[in-house]
């Protein structure tokens, strides 16, 4: 059984990803990650945890089962807590994780109203933006263990683009573990998510690129051209996986910012922003500095 997320699910949210996660949830985008952008609509940046406030909005509609407080892993940049909220949809129970619960069992809500306030949680890596993770349980089935959750995929009324990248780009948000570049300039802000392209071999496009690449075990392949192909796949013009379906097993390739290897690209789709978003333990790339991006295979 699938979920398909509809146009109103992603309503709320300025960038989403099914598959830029290290967690077995993510395996074969069976959970995704909802930014709704900070109090500037900002989605790439990390939140420092003693911040300002990021509501939550609800990507479904349906009455909260239950709320609980679970340990997250100890790092210095975030709280020692973690949540999950249930909610029943009336055809599947939603798991919310991520948020500090504003909301109690037996509360109603609509999509888009705020469940509680987001928690930058143990499990994101220093890079990684406040966002909710979400995924969809059978009713009848375990909804507290971290595995299980149904396949995810995007409804055709949610319209999606895919952004051909030359590789380079001018650093224009920094941090120690992030440069967010310029580029690919997105093709409609604000009225379409879109994402990396990702070609075949003769450079026809495949479908958009999804997930941490190669930091990460996988990615995927959305909007995929022949979905059920067995096929590799290619980021300017270097092979960076094969895909299985529209999920893709990475083959290891190396990526370098002006000639230094760095962890990876963080992937996603954006309704506002676009830019490539290097990641790593110390990027060293500050703002205004002009990147190549070399992907070797």
């Amino acid at each position: 059984m699938t979920v398909t997320l509809s146009a109103d699910a992603l309503a709320p949210f300025r960038r989403f990803s099914l598959y830029n996660s290290p967690f077995d949830a993510h395996d074969r985008g069976c959970a995704v990650d909802l930014y709704p952008g900070d109090v500037d609509g900002d989605t790439l940046r990390p939140n420092p945890e003693d911040g300002p406030r990021i509501d939550a909005p609800s990507p479904v509609a349906g009455e909260v089962v239950e709320t609980r407080t679970v340990r997250a892993p100890s790092q210095p940049y975030a709280a020692d807590d973690d949540h999950l909220i249930l909610l029943d949809t009336g055809e599947h129970v939603a798991r919310v994780l991520h948020v500090e619960p504003g909301v109690s069992a037996g509360d109603r809500v609509a999509v888009g109203d705020s469940l509680g306030r987001l928690v930058r949680a143990g499990f994101f890596a220093p890079w990684v933006a406040n966002h909710l993770h979400l995924g969809f349980r059978e009713r009848g089935a375990n909804h507290h263990r971290a595995a299980g959750s149904l396949p995810l995929e995007l409804d055709h009324s949610v319209p999606v683009d895919a952004l051909d990248w030359d590789g380079t780009g001018t650093v224009v948000a920094a941090g120690d573990t992030y440069a967010v570049l310029d580029t690919p300039a997105h093709s409609a802000p604000g009225e379409r998510f879109a994402g990396l392209a990702a070609t075949d071999a003769d450079g026809e496009p495949l479908g958009v690129l999804d997930g941490g690449l190669p930091h990460y075990d996988g990615g995927g392949l959305l909007r995929a051209e022949s979905p059920d192909d067995e096929r590799d796949v290619f980021l300017c013009g270097e092979r960076v996986g094969r895909a299985d379906g529209r999920t893709v097993n990475w083959t290891a390739p190396t990526v370098l910012a002006n000639g230094d290897p760095i962890r990876g690209i963080a992937l996603a789709l954006g309704r506002d922003h676009v830019g490539v978003k290097l990641v790593g333990e110390s990027i060293g790339l500050p703002v205004g500095t002009d990147v190549r991006v070399d992907i070797r295979s």
